[in-house]
């Protein structure tokens, strides 16, 4: 008779000799939906998480981040921690499922092995097992926010695609970031049809100062009551454009985050939760500092951790992003506190999870009028492109190149940014993938001068945004890329003076602070910024290339990590 353990080694030995599609579809008979939503029910309170979706409809590969550097107090800690540091840390074998939704480790054999991640359809259907195990009265599924902004049709619909599906899922609440850069206007017509609160306690009208959103909400969950506050990005109008958004200001709030504690135990809830956008470190640091909250479901720092991080008495739950997870976090509310919990990280790996034929139908429909477009071909990829990480990323060094090379540029600005999906080497680059990596709604990119000293100042900036040892000064996102541009960073000196070394690459030599070099970037947050849309420079470079190879980037020297 065959032991679990005849068996692994036998799957492993097959595994070596079968065609890559008969390693697959082993893979998927091994790995099954039963086990993916196998969970030893608890107490009298279950919720739901999802967030920074970022306009994701389908199932998608994404290459979780090689580089996640903490500074200060949180070096070291997780979500800090990546690669084989982070399969030790919780336990999960190499080459493993885990290991594939979770870390960037063998990534692109994996991928093959293991298939995409997410969908909406794939995350109903997870979403309608759970209630009907649990029962809909104990149930709260909450949408941490970055939701409709990040493909073509959230751009070409302002975000009506992913309201219509998601709608579906029936979120009993939400917070926001990227939404607000549809505008005022855009995002209360939104939220006046949504069907469920917008949920919102740090930002006030500049006029008045008053409350713009509901604060938070109480629901009766398990005959528990249950308070939700929202917190949207705190610093919106800095790292996205205030013109977008001039009557509204934003900020941590901790005081206010306090009074709404209060105010929520006072109006009898029993378990309070903040429903945030803050991002990781910002929420450990409010968790230490406000007490009260029972649990922070965070985001905005895309980090998916397969554990509950534990602050004082408050549990904080880190989803992941474009859709490859949902939390389940089940509670045992008594006496007005949490005396147990369970918690799962759930991978919606697609082609083992059942996708909802609701949904399904809904998203066909949603795509239907870009269908074409998305699935035009505009060339290939020898290469495996993707975007996280602190310092580099292979989608954003193309999009450089594509800036250099189409705008007549020395040195190229590409954003921080963390969303947009991964493409697999060997592969067609369409539309939909550019995309991806590039819509929003200021996507023009620029073609200005700067001098030597004036870079320093902006990477010394971001670095400081990105670094600084106190988590309310950091704004998430990862470091402006660079394209003809290398640098030594040292993320442990003090703001101003973390960068050194500033290269020219076309020469070799170094920056000269005095002299003004041809720059090209986007996703300027001035108004009326003047050029192209980026993913029309990014298109004509890959079109005019056929196939694209993106060698290793070894311009940024780190230290101090």
């Amino acid at each position: 008779m065959f032991s679990r353990r005849d068996f692994l080694q036998l799957a492993a030995a097959t595994a070596a000799v079968l065609p890559q599609t008969s390693v697959r579809a082993f893979a998927q008979q091994r790995l099954t939906q039963a086990d993916l939503l196998k969970f030893n029910a608890l107490g009298n309170v279950t919720l739901m998480h999802i967030a920074d979706v970022h306009g994701t409809l389908t199932p998608v590969y994404f290459r979780e981040p090689s580089v996640n550097l903490g500074v200060g107090d949180v070096k070291g800690l997780p979500p800090h921690i990546n690669g084989k540091t982070f399969l030790t840390r919780y336990g999960i074998p190499e080459k493993s499922a885990a290991a594939y939704a979770l870390t960037f480790e063998d990534f692109e054999a994996l991928a093959k092995t293991y298939g995409r991640i997410g969908g909406l359809d794939r995350a109903a259907a997870v979403l309608k097992a759970v209630r009907s195990e649990r029962g809909e009265d104990k149930v709260l599924f909450l949408d941490g926010g970055d939701t409709w902004q990040g493909s073509l049709g959230a751009n070409r619909s302002k975000g009506q695609d992913m309201v219509d599906c998601f709608k579906l899922l029936k979120p009993d609440a939400m917070t926001g970031h990227w939404e607000f850069t549809y505008g005022e206007k855009r995002v209360k017509e939104i939220i006046d049809g949504l069907g469920f609160p917008f949920l919102a306690l740090n930002i006030r009208d500049t006029e008045w100062q008053e409350p713009v959103f509901e604060a938070f909400k109480l629901f009766d969950k398990g005959g528990v009551k249950v308070a939700v506050l929202g917190q949207a990005f705190p610093y919106t109008p800095v790292a996205n454009p205030r013109w977008l958004m001039p009557k509204w200001s934003f900020g941590i709030r901790e005081d206010e985050v306090r009074a709404t504690v209060d105010k929520a135990r006072k109006a009898g809830a029993q378990l309070v939760v903040l429903l945030s956008h803050n991002g990781f470190d910002v929420d450990r640091k409010l968790a230490a500092r406000v007490a009260g909250i029972d649990v922070i479901l965070t985001s905005h720092t895309h980090d998916a951790l397969p554990e509950a991080v534990k602050v004082g008495k408050t549990l904080l739950i880190a989803s992941g992003s474009q859709g490859k997870f949902i939390s389940r976090l089940d509670l045992d509310v008594r006496d007005g506190a949490v005396k147990d919990f369970r918690y799962k990280l759930i991978p919606l790996f697609a082609d083992v999870i059942q996708p909802d034929p609701e949904m399904k139908a809904a998203i066909e429909k949603a795509r239907a009028p870009y269908a074409t477009e998305l699935a035009r071909v505009v060339g290939r990829t020898d290469s495996l492109l993707y975007r996280r990480g602190n310092f580099n990323g292979t989608f954003d060094d193309l999009i450089c190149s594509a800036l250099i090379k189409e705008r007549d540029a020395e040195i190229a600005l590409s954003p921080g940014f963390r969303w947009g999906a991964s493409v697999l080497p060997n592969s067609a680059i369409t539309v939909e993938d550019i995309h991806s990596a590039t819509a929003i709604t200021y996507p023009n990119a620029y073609r200005m001068t700067m001098s030597g000293e004036r870079l320093k100042e902006i990477l010394e900036d971001v670095a400081d945004n990105l670094f600084n040892p106190d988590p309310y000064y950091q704004q998430g996102g990862d470091m402006v890329r660079c394209g003809g541009l290398g640098y030594t960073i040292d993320i442990a000196k003090p703001q101003g003076q973390r960068i050194s070394g500033m290269t020219f690459l076309k020469t070799g030599k170094a920056i000269e602070p005095k002299r003004d070099y041809t720059v090209a970037g986007w996703a300027s947050v001035n108004e009326g910024t003047e050029g192209p849309p980026i993913w029309d420079v990014v298109e004509r470079y890959i079109a005019r290339e056929k196939v694209v190879m993106v060698a290793p980037n070894t311009s940024v020297k780190i230290v101090g990590a």
